[in-house]
């Protein structure tokens, strides 16, 4: 039996405000299904949607969100604990930087906010389960990006070492997330230090090739980095288990390439724009995706340095929809068949 792909969804967390009707779930999931949308991918770390405490010790809560996204007419596509995720390894260059995405509590004191944010991902395991969800989204973390180009030489050992502790860091997370029956499906992204094809393969070597060490597939990443982003499905298509719908362009200057010389997000040659007005083949990848029997959600997430967030919503789920494929249960020349038969096709054969 064919798999489609589930869609249109959409991810909450560039939308969540403080103003109607971004300021409480039940506002914005009948927001977004007056767009069209059919999903929502829940960011765990705003309470002004989701209480992932409560998500994590009550059942009673998650029918209650589940009630609330079915009255509005969506249905929950994942989690998202980017931002704890992130938090589990932290390179000292970004301790200031990361603390924001962590309690005041914590800030100042690497170790507390990591043991905040690994158990952050453990709730988000058992809220996931409560809600009947077999996946949820997010980063690694880093440890080794800032020395992402060999220059000074990198020291003998240095990136396996990386590797070594940052899954030291998440197996014990994965195995949790096995006791629950949930993959967790990385972005891979540049600042983690899984950031391309290369990158998992060493994370999910070092992890003993853990089953629960998924991918949340972003072509928008890989066309930055120029990268083969169809050629990736073929290669990865098993652990693909999310799917970010996202755009992005890369137009090189004679002053500009990949790195696009810390110019803002205007001014870069490499830069992420809303559905349909980047250079990202989404024809290629959904009909990729479905050739392979991906059967999962297809979730917008939006960043545009040019569009509004709301033009590039409203924009978004005709998009996503017409590029949805149904999947046919026939071959298209299953006219010109005929029942089998051995003998004839014996001696068709010669035989």
């Amino acid at each position: 039996m064919s798999r489609n792909i589930k869609g249109p969804g959409i991810f909450l967390a560039q939308f969540a405000g403080d103003s109607a009707p971004f300021n409480s779930l039940e506002n914005i999931t009948k927001w977004a299904a007056s767009l069209g949308y059919k999903g929502v991918q829940i960011p765990t770390f705003d309470n002004r949607l989701f209480d992932l405490t409560k998500a994590a010790e009550s059942q009673t809560y998650c029918d209650e969100v589940q009630g609330i996204c079915a009255d509005a007419g969506v249905e929950i596509t994942e989690l998202s604990t980017h931002l704890q995720g992130q938090l589990v390894a932290v390179h000292p260059a970004y301790d200031l930087a990361f603390d924001a995405f962590a309690p005041v509590s914590v800030h100042g004191n690497p170790k507390a906010r990591q043991a905040w944010a690994v158990g952050e991902m453990m709730k988000a395991a058992n809220a996931s389960r409560n809600l009947g969800l077999d996946v949820s989204v997010s980063f690694t973390g880093s440890l080794a990006f800032p020395y992402l180009y060999p220059w000074p030489q990198r020291p003998q050992g240095l990136v396996e070492d990386a590797f070594d502790e940052l899954a030291r860091r998440w197996r014990p997370i994965l195995d949790a997330y096995e006791d629950q029956g949930v993959d967790v499906a990385y972005e891979i992204h540049p600042g983690e230090d899984v950031f391309d094809g290369t990158t998992f393969e060493r994370f999910v070597d070092a992890l003993d090739g853990h089953e629960r060490a998924t991918i949340n597939y972003d072509p928008s990443h890989f066309l930055l980095q120029q990268m083969d982003y169809l050629g990736f499905i073929d290669l990865y298509h098993d652990r693909i288990k999310a799917f970010h719908v996202k755009d992005a362009e890369f137009n090189p200057t004679a002053s500009q390439g990949v790195y696009s010389g810390y110019a803002g997000w205007t001014e870069r040659a490499a830069r992420f724009r809303s559905l349909g007005d980047g250079q990202v083949d989404f024809k290629g990848i959904f009909s990729r995706l479905a050739q392979y029997g991906y059967g999962s959600w297809a979730v917008l997430e939006w960043e545009c340095c040019l569009k509004s967030p709301e033009q590039g919503a409203a924009e978004g789920a005709p998009f996503i929809q017409d590029h949805i494929i149904a999947l046919t249960e026939r071959a298209f020349d299953d006219f010109a068949g005929s029942e089998p038969d051995t003998a004839k096709n014996r001696k068709m054969l010669g035989l």
